[in-house]
């Protein structure tokens, strides 16, 4: 849903073109005079003004379009604050979207990845493809119907206004017949017995150009139990024809049960481990690193990682040191650890929600490494400098207990916003603008914002008035788009500005 109110619902069918001066008969060798097919029709420039723009009088024409008018109401729509009336609806601003799809599915993804491939690094060629895979979560009853999808996503087109402002009227006829067709999803289903909280992808480097990277999956299910998939056949069949998927292709290549049955929401691979590395949380506070061996096989270090006070809601790893990562908790904290700690206790630790929320989801910027976003479940979401935040002097170099925080986490902050009232349920930094956030809210709104962006002291000064609804909406605000029960939000690594989100009625 764009900010802007939609002043029509009419695409404008492009700029119109002007008039074609006849061509003058020729006389002999003498040059001819172009006719003037305007010059009957208006006298003077005082009857032009008085006409406008179509040849009526601006009173006349504009009484008749006020007549016309639709009601519009002049108040931008605010999550949490504008509620809708009884028959109401929110539908998008398709005039500011660059491309806007949307996918149903037969149950609700928690939970979806996307996937790199090689068609190109960045692209932004229409109609896109892109890659995903995703775990569904069946109703109570329909456990056996749950399901690992691997997509294929192609035919995505961009909105049709944009491609007339960008090409006008004059776009080639089969450029537009390509973009005009039908989106495409190709799916192949891996069967599951269990809900999927959380789902994140690995892909192996090849070990030569002529073969594809071999494509893992770590699905952690609501049962406890960690599974481990290889989909690069499934990702194979969708273009390489004749591809075919057996019984055993779907079936996990491994099967880790360390978190003996207690369900879990936080996973993340490592990036500076090529051949594997899995980091899982449970919301018994035990955090488990596993290790896949040269042979293929899996190992995991059997004394977890303690130091929450509660459920470990979101790892990541650092992007810059292959031995640390963060994790954030219900205890409201957001923690610092290091693998090669012999006491597997966070080497640093800071109460980041003031008000004591949960704090649910958090992203390690992988431009600015020492920058992290956590977000609450009290709708506030924040980005913290990790230079600002050191141990106490006389615990330094040492394991830091669960109660070591810093006193006053919202000086602390480099920014923090309450935009949101309901809890954040998914936030990642952009993954090549070093100041752009994406996050999503329980408002069942997806926000995108910039932390480049400020007031300048004539818009701080000329704010508007108490009685607009606007006045708390932070200039950093770029973007908001509704969608329903919105639980996880990533940007498309290669296809700058993209952005694909899950919620209750699918994928947008």
């Amino acid at each position: 849903m764009g900010k802007r109110v939609t002043e029509s619902s009419e695409v404008d069918p492009g700029p119109l073109k002007g008039g074609e001066r006849p061509q003058g008969t020729e006389d002999g060798d003498e040059v001819g005079q172009f006719e003037d097919e305007f010059e009957d029709e208006f006298e003077s420039e005082d009857e032009i003004m008085e006409a406008g723009v179509d040849g009526r009088p601006d009173e006349e024409r504009e009484a008749e379009e006020q007549k016309n008018a639709m009601d519009v109401d002049p108040q931008t729509f605010i999550p949490g604050r504008s509620k809708l009336q009884a028959g109401e609806t929110l539908s998008p601003d398709a005039s500011t979207y660059e491309m806007l799809h949307n996918l149903s599915t037969t149950w609700p993804c928690l939970s979806f990845d996307i996937l790199r491939d090689d068609l190109g690094d960045p692209r932004s060629t229409y109609p896109a493809t892109l890659y995903a895979v995703a775990g569904t979560q069946a109703s109570s009853g329909h456990e056996r119907e749950n399901e690992l999808m691997v997509m294929k996503l192609s035919g995505l087109s961009r909105m049709q206004r944009n491609r007339e402002l960008e090409s006008g009227s004059d776009s080639d006829s089969n450029s537009d017949d390509e973009e005009d067709a039908d989106p495409i999803l190709e799916s192949k289903s891996i069967p599951l017995t269990s809900t999927t909280n959380r789902i994140r992808a690995h892909q192996i480097p090849p070990t030569n150009s002529s073969v594809p990277p071999i494509t893992l999956t770590a699905s952690m299910t609501e049962a406890g139990s960690i599974l481990i998939h290889d989909i690069t056949p499934h990702l194979s069949s969708f273009d390489t024809p004749g591809t075919t998927i057996t019984a055993q292709n779907n079936k996990p290549v491994s099967t880790l049960r360390m978190h003996r049955s207690i369900e879990g929401y936080a996973l993340d691979w490592s990036s500076h481990y090529p051949q594997g590395k899995l980091l899982t949380g449970d919301n018994a506070g035990n955090i488990f690193a596993t290790t896949r061996t040269e042979a293929g096989g899996w190992t995991t270090d059997t004394r977890p990682f303690t130091g929450h006070q509660g459920s470990v809601e979101e790892l990541q790893w650092s992007p810059s040191e292959r031995n640390v990562f963060a994790s954030c908790g219900s205890d409201g904290t957001v923690k610092i650890w290091d693998l090669r700690s012999k006491s597997h206790q966070p080497a640093l630790s800071v109460q980041v929600s003031a008000s004591g929320a949960d704090v649910n989801v958090m992203s390690w910027s992988q431009q600015t490494a020492h920058l992290l976003a956590s977000g609450a479940d009290d709708g506030v979401w924040a980005v913290w400098d990790l230079r600002q935040w050191k141990p106490p002097p006389s615990n330094k170099g040492a394991p830091v207990p669960s109660s070591a925080a810093v006193a006053n986490p919202a000086e602390t902050s480099v920014a923090s916003f309450s935009f949101h009232k309901e809890p954040i349920t998914s936030i990642e930094w952009h993954s090549r603008e070093d100041s752009v956030v994406s996050v999503a809210a329980a408002d069942s709104t997806l926000t995108l914002w910039d932390l480049a962006v400020e007031l300048d002291d004539e818009e701080a000064g000329h704010g508007e008035s108490s009685a607009d609804n606007r006045q708390d909406v932070p200039p950093q605000l770029l973007f908001v788009h509704y969608m329903d029960s919105v639980k996880e939000c990533h940007w498309h690594p290669q296809m700058p500005g993209t952005v694909m989100a899950t919620g209750g009625e699918g994928f947008g």
